[in-house]
């Protein structure tokens, strides 16, 4: 049997669900797209579906369900609350549905290795969103990190200061999950650049929604957090030390999105939307590319990848590992052990080549 296990003649009939801001900006990507119809939409409630459906001219459907039972859809595209993607998954390859779901795509690591084993029972395509792999920052760093020699520490900080804290499902671990799971990006681009990890150990802080208490507890213990903080170091196979700072709401004051590389010839430093390569012989700066855009150019190579067999940037299995990295980090802060983890098969290239895992997998689905 072929790589290729489907073709879809266009335009793709699309069914969208969810009808927040990841869901805007891919029914504004299909409305530009030749390829691409958008049939129907499905969110939280019927009354705020009609609204968002209606400058798209799509059927506002009552749930998910009733989404994924419509004949007239190809092509599944999943962005709503983290807890409900493995469900909304699992449905829509049943279905025979092709999918594509906002990272990650299960809250749990068993679940997600069953949905990518369905999909190819299924022949259908599961592609799990991963737009920072094409950011800016990320091709910086792939395109400067062999002028620095071979790496041996990272440190990757993302902090957002909210107060109030916002009243949404970002802030529950039901709905989103363990930081650096709800959050998985923040360890992608490292499994992407350094491949696979050996140990994990991780630390997390949850403030309570209380008016004059800032005390922590474990995640398991609240509905509702007004902060998170949360740290994890990384060992890789190759001696690579990380680390990854993620946190955000009320208690937090100071901003950052900073991603540094120490290596043997010289460091990287993406300070923001800022890159500097710092040397020997002096600091250079050099090109970021910016953010824009990258929904609307996921959508593109998905509907490439079903209209002309073209391969895509980033497979599932890359995913699932990555999120086998942040259900261990989950773990240690839990129990405050550190976590070994085994090492995938066939699946990460050799360290030195910086290209971490294979770009997609060559004429098959991707996530």
């Amino acid at each position: 049997m072929s790589d290729i296990r489907f073709l879809v003649h266009p335009p793709v009939r699309v069914g969208l669900v969810g009808t927040g801001y990841a869901a805007m900006r891919r029914a504004d990507s299909l409305q530009m797209e030749p390829r691409a119809q958008l049939v129907a939409i499905a969110g939280h409630t019927l009354e705020r579906t009609q609204t968002f459906s209606q400058p798209y001219g799509a059927i506002a459907c009552g749930s998910w369900a009733e989404l994924i039972a419509r004949s007239d859809i190809d092509l599944v595209i999943i962005a709503t609350i983290n807890r409900d993607h493995g469900a909304i998954s699992r449905a829509a390859l049943q279905a025979n549905k092709h999918v594509v779901v906002e990272y990650p795509l299960s809250l749990s690591v068993a679940e997600a290795d069953e949905l990518i084993e369905l999909s190819k029972a299924q022949n259908r395509l599961l592609h799990v969103e991963h737009i920072e792999l094409m950011g800016g920052v990320h091709q910086a760093l792939k395109t400067a990190l062999p002028l620095i020699g071979t790496v041996f520490s990272a440190r990757y900080a993302t902090l957002k200061p909210e107060r109030p804290a916002p009243q949404r499902w970002t802030y529950h671990p039901d709905l989103f999950g363990f930081p650096l799971v709800g959050a998985l990006s923040r360890l992608h681009r490292l499994t992407d650049l350094f491949g696979a990890v050996a140990t994990v150990s991780c630390q997390a802080q949850f403030w309570e929604p209380t008016p004059n208490s800032v005390e922590t507890r474990l995640i398991a213990s609240l509905p509702h957090y007004t902060t998170c903080l949360c740290t994890a170091q990384l060992r890789f196979k190759t001696g690579v030390l990380a680390e990854v700072t993620y946190g955000k709401g009320e208690a937090l004051w100071q901003a950052e999105r900073k991603f540094e590389v120490q290596g043997e010839k010289g460091a990287l430093i993406l300070d923001g939307d800022q890159g500097t390569l710092v040397q020997a012989d002096g600091s250079h700066a050099i090109a970021v590319g910016g953010r824009r855009g990258l929904f609307a150019k996921d959508t593109a190579l998905v509907l490439d990848h079903l209209t002309t067999e073209a391969p895509l940037y980033v497979s599932p299995a890359a995913s699932a590992y990555t999120l086998k990295v942040a259900d261990a980090a989950r773990r240690s802060a839990e129990t405050g052990a550190t976590i070994a983890l085994e090492m995938p098969d066939n699946r990460l290239s050799k360290f030195g080549a910086f290209s971490g895992w294979t770009g997609g997998s060559s004429k098959r689905a991707r996530s």
